[in-house]
């Protein structure tokens, strides 16, 4: 048997490709949206992908099942457990409790684990031609290295309410009848690592094993002395903010993601061009530094300033479903072009379609900041506002906006007084709640150090705010006093 773990840095999301090297038969678990690395796995390999399935309707990352199965002509499987509101949108064979799929000596059969979503499927996996159990699980979104899938994320990304506490027990319940009796030499494959926001505290080891995570896990107290209450307590306390664009993706998933087939390379424009498109409409993703885009961008152009997070800093700052620009990303070739747009198609974000290698010919303009010194300064003058939509500003006045997590806000933040405190709105939301902030106060934003402040700062720049990004952000501020 062979079993690869692919796995997306950006995204912290993994995918899993079971061969059969007996029939030359594969499955792949939870793919993403560009699928060529999964058909060059089967062509290194000499197999052919036969089966396509996803332990869940994701809601952090676009599914790649359909764009797969029409690659390869795979069957797709997916599941028929969790109810109507649960029901794919799309054609496939429907999985439950106990359904297996076959792959020369291995068998992959299906678990019913909900909590983290009412249709979560797990998989355990056997290897036929060396044992007669299973050896493998691949969880999905319900057992994580050190830590279990969040149950509050309907409530947070698909507008439902209160079905964390529901999602909690049906967790309790999935770990009980459904992990802890399995025998402790399992390996445990979760769908995400570290840096996911489908938990609060997973870990960065690839796997693990059912026994260390019953001895060692944080949750196996509360399941041992079947302590149902302090396990949802413990769950539900302190979850992470979940980003705006995982309602899209829910939908998206649900009803399945368009099939995009085999891409046009980007086209590559002159300077001469690329200034043309966006005098037209068109909008540039600035891919350089911090730094450098604080120096002087393009007016409108949106700020991706992590060329391995551009899937997460687009979702944060493109909405697709409001916006029909197409994107011209700034990139040193057509293969670093190509990478960028791979990040962006796996959150559905599909506008790119030509690539500049230099601004030359664009008249750039610097980034409006202020030093922590003269925010002090403008506070103890009483030059700020709250940051709300329904203030009334004085004139030049400044409004405070933590575009940080809630925790880190929590911890500390930028302090003013007469109820203009910072608001708290989250990096991955400000696009999507533009309503909730003052139209015409000047928003002084902030994020920890500068890198997320930046992707919302031009997010928001472009939709027309007035907006000033804090030097150095919150450390810059918690170090204005240091000689």
């Amino acid at each position: 048997m062979l079993l690869e773990r692919i796995y997306d840095e950006d995204l912290a999301q993994a995918s899993y490709f079971i061969g059969c090297q007996t029939k030359n038969e594969a499955i792949v678990v939870d793919p993403r949206r560009d699928v060529q690395e999964y058909l060059d796995l089967a062509a290194h390999h000499g197999m052919t992908i036969t089966h396509v399935t996803e332990t869940h309707i994701h809601a952090d990352f676009l599914s790649g099942t359909r764009e797969l199965a029409a690659r390869t002509g795979a069957q797709i499987h997916v599941s028929g457990e969790g109810g109507e509101d649960w029901t794919y949108g799309f054609e496939g064979n429907l999985l439950h409790d106990g359904d297996v799929i076959t792959l020369g000596n291995i068998t992959v059969t299906a678990q019913h684990t909900p909590g983290h979503t009412p249709e979560h499927l797990g998989y355990l996996i056997t290897d036929g031609a060396f044992a007669q159990a299973p050896g493998y699980y691949l969880t999905g979104d319900f057992v994580f290295s050190g830590d279990l899938g969040r149950p509050d994320l309907l409530d947070e990304a698909a507008g439902f309410q209160d079905t964390r506490f529901a999602g909690a027990k049906q967790l309790f319940r999935s770990l009980k009848e459904k992990f802890v009796g399995l025998p402790d030499h399992v390996q445990v494959f979760p769908g995400h690592g570290s840096g996911s926001a489908c938990g609060k505290a997973l870990g960065a080891l690839p796997s693990t094993t059912v026994g260390y995570e019953r001895t060692y896990a944080w949750w196996a107290e509360y399941v041992a002395n079947d302590d149902e209450q302090g396990f949802v307590d413990e769950l539900l306390d302190g979850q992470p903010d979940a980003h705006a664009y995982f309602a899209r993706m829910k939908k998206q998933n649900k009803l399945g993601p368009a099939v995009l087939g085999e891409l046009t390379p980007l086209a590559e424009l002159t300077g001469e061009q690329a200034v043309a498109r966006v005098a037209a409409g068109d909008v540039l993703a600035d891919t350089r530094s911090v730094d450098e885009i604080h120096a002087g961008t393009v007016p409108g152009a949106l700020a991706l300033p992590a060329k391995d997070k551009a899937a997460t800093h687009i979702g944060w700052a493109y909405d697709p479903e409001q916006d029909d620009a197409a994107i011209i990303l700034l990139a040193d070739d057509q293969d670093d072009a190509e990478a960028i747009r791979s990040h962006m198609i796996r959150v559905g974000v599909d506008a790119a379609d030509a690539f500049v290698t230099s601004l030359d010919g664009f008249e750039l303009q610097p980034a409006a900041v202020i030093s922590p010194e003269e925010l002090q300064r403008r506070i103890d003058a009483g030059d700020v506002v709250p940051a709300t939509a329904d203030a009334a500003p004085g004139e030049g006045g400044l409004a405070l906006l933590d575009v940080r997590n809630r925790t880190e806000h929590a911890e500390g933040t930028v302090p003013a007084s007469g109820g203009a405190e910072a608001a708290q709105l989250n990096s991955g939301k400000v696009l999507f709640h533009q309503g909730e902030l003052p139209k015409d106060a000047t928003l002084v934003t902030f994020c920890q150090s500068g890198l997320r402040n930046v992707v919302a700062a031009q997010s928001l720049r472009r939709a027309g705010f007035d907006v000033v990004e804090l030097e150095g952000s919150y450390l810059g501020w918690l170090g204005r006093t240091r000689a």
